[in-house]
């Protein structure tokens, strides 16, 4: 994060990363949805802090698979999915056609959208947060492209911070001799490690820290929602054992913003 060209850099290692994950990433418990009882509950989070759609304008940032995009547009948002990874847009788009679902889809990076200003209602995002290189620039290019009165709605963790499973998952792994159970092949794990470490939350990413960015940036009324169990209760239930109960006590939350009228 230091030059221009390191950004670059980085920027094309997230794309490339995603990029090559979009073949298999909805088999993996976390994103997409395996149960009814996981997507009512998300169903109720979107609820809570946005309400129905009615038709509103919602903006769904790196919207990978779309898992997002289709909650919102079962709500009733009129949706655009915007993502820079073409395998994840046409995992998506595919999805939609054979959904049925009427989603708009475009190609662009999440921190420069070159979507109008003040054009959209809500924005959504989940685990996008911690990629980001330039949070505060990215914040300040939602911030503008929301109408005021807009709503910005965050579903992402600290997952940098180790957990006491984490730990009994190493432990259990020198005991066997076996790596932890995982959704990525060793090899990925290592290049996502490697990705975590040099973006702007390499370290650790406590709601708090991205409240005060939300804040800076001119968003007013933030409101951090930890109350997700449901959601994650149900992701569990899909998991190997470990995973499911790191699921249970790992720092997830929401965080909804709103543009002042």
């Amino acid at each position: 994060m230091n030059s221009m060209n390191s950004n670059y850099s980085i920027r094309d290692e997230i794309r490339d990363f995603w990029s090559e994950r979009a073949a298999t990433f909805d088999e993996s418990v976390g994103h997409e949805i395996f149960s009814e009882e996981e997507r009512k509950g998300w169903q109720r989070l979107i609820r809570k802090h946005l309400g129905d759609g009615t038709g509103r304008a919602a903006l769904d940032l790196a919207c990978g698979t779309a898992v997002i995009s289709h909650l919102m547009n079962d709500v009733g948002f009129k949706v655009t999915g915007l993502d820079w990874s073409d395998a994840m847009l046409g995992q998506a788009r595919a999805k939609a056609k054979k959904r049925g679902a009427d989603i708009r889809f475009v190609s662009g990076d999440a921190e420069n959208t070159m979507e109008p200003k003040n054009s959209y209602d809500v924005i959504t995002n989940r685990h996008l947060v911690w990629t980001l290189v330039d949070p505060p620039a990215a914040f300040a290019e939602w911030f503008s492209v929301l109408k005021p009165g807009g709503k910005v709605l965050i579903l992402d963790g600290n997952m940098g911070k180790e957990t006491w499973v984490k730990g009994l998952q190493k432990l259990w792994s020198r005991v066997t001799g076996k790596p932890a159970a995982s959704h990525m092949t060793p090899a990925m794990a290592a290049r996502h490690q490697n990705i975590r470490s040099r973006v702007y939350f390499s370290d650790a990413m406590p709601a708090e820290a991205v409240v005060d960015l939300l804040t800076k940036a001119g968003f007013v009324n933030i409101v951090v929602d930890r109350k997700l169990s449901d959601i994650h209760w149900a992701q569990a239930r899909k998991m190997p054992f470990l995973r499911g109960l790191e699921r249970m006590v790992q720092e997830r939350f929401a965080i909804c913003a709103t543009k002042p009228e």
